[in-house]
């Protein structure tokens, strides 16, 4: 790229001093060679702001000359005969990019070197993969379907001990609550196969370094998540139902829908999961560079009340204990966040 090419206007004036200069609103480019200083001089000006001259090699007087006598001419000829160097170098000078610009558009050298697709291309990947996955969730949907009894008893063992009874209220309520828990265990068990086609998908677009990163974020996405359910299961759960049978003892006897009870136990248990993914989220910006260690970290008073009103949100109860249960997991997963984007350099 010739840097006639990216100056557009040539004048040469009295004092022997070429000049190109390009001008928008608010910002102007100027190229300067002086015959007497022999050197090439490229300034970036922008209104209300310092002026930027950057200085390149020196070039010997009578490369100058032709220079000038060549533009006199009117012949349109390279000004400089190694132009792109001096070309890449003002953009990495003059512009600079912030981490945010360099995700959202990374330099071709960074991009892998892999086939390109059109977008019918595209499109038949995406189903093919949309295929798959709805297959595996599916199988192990059916799956769970055949196992639907051991599981409701899995789930009923946090208040079994507590003297509840479960009831149908309602003609096949029993029926549709194993579909529902079915759905809800093969869609847990299927999200493996799922995060593997979308990873699959999107990895040819991203570059070499978004693709070392990509591979702890999901390996930590993953067990937060399962690390979230099974606290919900193993604390949670059992913290709230034993809760509200406490309360309740010696006033009125405890009898539950058995599909309201599984409501509320699935809801618990996916909001907890979803809820473990912070330290992700926390990882992804300070890797953008949106957010930084110090910034988080400097904010933890509101921190403090978001994780109690969150938990607040997410717990499908009422009763206070709940609550704090899941905001200390929370403000413990946002604090480790924090201090591992710090160490990171973040």
């Amino acid at each position: 790229m010739a840097i006639s090419n990216v100056f557009v206007n040539l004048q040469l004036n009295t004092s022997n001093c070429i000049n190109c200069v390009v001008s928008r609103t608010n910002h102007s480019n100027s190229l300067q060679i002086n015959q007497k200083k022999t050197h090439l001089c490229i300034s970036n000006k922008r209104r209300n702001k310092d002026n930027r001259i950057m200085c390149f090699r020196r070039f010997p007087a009578d490369e100058v000359r032709d220079m000038q006598r060549k533009l006199g001419m009117g012949v349109g000829g390279p000004v400089v005969e190694d132009q792109t160097k001096v070309v890449d170098e003002i953009k990495q000078d003059a512009q600079v990019k912030s981490a945010l610009h360099n995700f959202i558009y990374p330099d071709k050298e960074l991009l892998p070197e892999d086939k390109a697709m059109s977008l019918f291309d595209h499109l038949e990947e995406l189903r093919e993969r949309l295929f798959v996955s709805v297959l595996a969730v599916g199988a192990a949907i059916m799956g769970c379907f055949i196992y639907s009894k051991e599981l409701i008893m899995l789930l009923e063992a946090p208040v079994s001990s507590q003297g509840v009874r479960f009831l149908q209220l309602a003609p096949g309520e029993f029926f549709f609550t194993t579909l529902k828990v079915s759905g809800y265990c093969g869609i847990l068990l299927g999200s493996p196969v799922i995060l593997y086609e979308i990873i699959a998908f999107v990895i040819p677009g991203l570059t070499k370094s978004e693709r070392k990163f990509l591979a702890p974020i999901v390996l930590g996405s993953s067990i937060l998540f399962y690390a979230g359910i099974a606290f919900s299961y193993s604390v949670l759960t059992p913290a709230a139902l034993n809760f509200f049978v406490n309360y309740a003892e010696g006033v009125v006897e405890s009898l539950w829908s058995i599909d309201q009870y599984f409501e509320f136990v699935l809801v618990l248990m996916l909001s907890t999961g979803l809820s473990f993914q912070v330290p992700v989220i926390q990882l992804l910006l300070g890797q953008v560079g949106l957010v930084s260690g110090d910034q988080m970290l400097s904010i933890w008073r509101y921190v403090v009340v978001g994780a109690v009103v969150a938990a607040a949100i997410v717990t499908p109860s009422t009763d206070p204990l709940t609550q704090l249960l899941l905001a200390g997991p929370l403000l413990g997963l946002y604090f480790g966040g924090a201090w591992t984007v710090k160490l990171m350099g973040r």
